[in-house]
């Protein structure tokens, strides 16, 4: 028996045809890591390998790391890197539309990577009715007082997107979590804002690379 192999298909149903033809929404999520995978093993071809490596992805998630991928049989080094790389740019690019929010905790994996910024990122993520993020944006860059982040540069794409609530958040680069007196005045000053223009400030967080901090949770003006 011959052995399966990507070039013994058609043209038509190889994946990275296929996307090129149809775009990547037809891929099947095999089919798209097939592509990042590039070549398969002596033993298996690229699909049958990606098959095989799905699960152990979605087991691990935001933890899956280089070790896991190269558990696999022509998955090196240099292919854990680039699976791992188009992941982490992909969840760190692609808007998050649609993640429902229920808790402060469901916004912090998605904005976790400006944690490693030099100087605090304000960012502002628009909601609508149903609690799901419509985007995440930077407001400014640099500290979090009256004159960087202003209710216009704020509120301005929140109504572009007819967002019906935003969550407010910054990092704290020096680590500590504890909101300064301007983190205080700001939130309340956007807060007045935001019922003038009909938009709900929900929250503020303030995070670092292992924990974040909630305005809402600690009942600090909400």
């Amino acid at each position: 028996m011959a052995k399966r192999n990507i070039k013994n298909l058609p043209v038509h149903e190889r994946p990275r045809e296929k996307l090129i033809e149809r775009g990547a929404v037809a891929l099947t999520d095999h089919e798209l890591l097939a592509v990042l995978i590039g070549k398969g093993s002596r033993r298996h071809d690229a699909i049958t390998l990606a098959k095989k490596m799905i699960p152990v992805i979605d087991e691990k998630g935001a933890k899956l790391s280089v070790d896991d991928l190269t558990k696999f049989d022509g998955i090196g080094n240099a292919k854990a890197a680039l699976i791992l790389a188009a992941t982490e740019f992909s969840r760190r690019r692609i808007r998050p539309e649609g993640i429902r929010i229920e808790t402060p905790a469901d916004l912090v994996p998605h904005i976790r990577h400006y944690v490693n910024r030099k100087q605090e990122h304000f960012l502002c993520a628009s909601v609508n009715g149903a609690n799901e993020i419509i985007n995440i944006r930077v407001v400014s860059i640099g500290l979090v007082d009256r004159s960087h982040v202003h209710p216009r540069e704020v509120f301005a794409d929140p109504l572009i997107d007819r967002a019906s609530a935003v969550i407010l958040a910054h990092n704290h680069p020096a680590g500590a979590l504890k909101p300064s007196e301007q983190d205080i005045e700001t939130t309340q000053r956007l807060q007045q804002a935001g019922k003038i223009m009909g938009i709900t400030v929900l929250d503020h967080i303030i995070f670092n690379s292992t924990e974040y901090f909630s305005f809402l949770e600690s009942d600090i003006g909400f």
